[in-house]
């Protein structure tokens, strides 16, 4: 007799900078999505997809990383809310996360439709190992009225405290269907793309203010030998002033983005890579459509 088989997708929803990359990785086994302590940090809806079994069934995950919910001060922002929006279109169960004192989100369409949600809410109460119990009990009864319908569960993404729970709760509720990807499979997302966003990453950990969310990382070349992936990548800037800064002083501020951009690829793809970054101005690219969608964001 043929194994029953699950799948369905995972959603996270919540504001920006609550833990949902974090908690992607942490659940999916990999480092699929950049963390950085700044806001904003997704720009995209990524795919981590887990794949596993039990004694009674197969099963494929498949979950959606979101950018956290704000209100668009520019059209990047916008794709950016746009991605959130769609998650609510194909999703089987939800993951609210939320961080013990925030309210809830925002938008209050976006936090409607998670309220009347014909599928299942998880409302995750992350970070709790930075807050004492009577904190947690006291959010617990907050949100249990906010979200009545919802399981409340306390989570630590980064501790990984209660994610064994989350999971069992996950396969409990994901439907009987085929595999919606294929096996070996890890993200929806190209090699080009992860090697864009690890960049990113490092951008946004080695720059400040607003520099890190002026920037885009567009791949040129992406050469893949036996021994090494030899990588050219452009940094797409809004102004000409940013450009200087994001190269620094006889181009040691660059320098650092590509040393930390190559260690995380060699530990991602297991393999020497060779990496060149070059700077070029696109200037207004956040609010211009044509730029956006040239860049995959529409």
């Amino acid at each position: 007799m043929e194994k029953a088989h699950k799948s369905g997708f995972v959603n996270l929803i919540g504001h920006p900078n609550v833990g949902k990359s974090t908690l992607t990785n942490a659940l999916v086994g990999e480092r699929l999505n950049i963390i950085t302590p700044k806001a904003q940090t997704t720009r995209h809806r990524i795919f981590g997809i887990l794949n596993g079994e039990t004694p009674d069934f197969d099963y494929q995950l498949v979950f959606s990383d979101t950018p956290g919910v704000l209100d668009p001060a520019y059209a990047l922002q916008e794709t950016m809310l746009s991605a959130v929006k769609s998650a609510f279109e194909d999703a089987d169960i939800f993951l609210y996360v939320v961080e013990l004192g925030e309210g809830p989100l925002k938008n209050e369409h976006l936090f409607k439709g998670l309220q009347e949600a014909d599928k299942p809410v998880l409302v995750l109460l992350n970070k709790v190992d930075l807050h004492d119990q009577e904190k947690l009990e006291r959010e617990t009864v907050l949100w249990s009225t906010w979200m009545p319908k919802a399981e409340i569960i306390p989570i630590s993404s980064l501790t990984k405290f209660n994610l064994d729970y989350v999971m069992q709760r996950l396969l409990q509720l994901l439907p009987e269907c085929p595999p919606y990807f294929e096996k070996g499979q890890l993200t929806d997302r190209s090699e080009r793309f992860v090697t864009s966003e690890i960049i990113r990453e490092q951008i946004l950990l080695n720059y400040s203010k607003e520099i890190p969310y002026s920037v885009e990382v567009g791949i040129d070349t992406f050469v893949e030998e036996e021994k090494i992936i030899k990588i050219r990548a452009l940094l797409y800037v809004a102004r000409d002033s940013q450009k200087g800064i994001l190269i620094g002083h006889k181009g040691a501020a660059l320098k650092r983005v590509g040393t930390g951009a190559r260690k995380r690829l060699q530990d991602f793809f297991q393999k020497h890579v060779h990496i060149e970054l070059y700077v070029k101005v696109q200037a207004d690219w956040r609010n211009d459509r044509s730029k956006l969608k040239r860049f995959g964001y529409e």
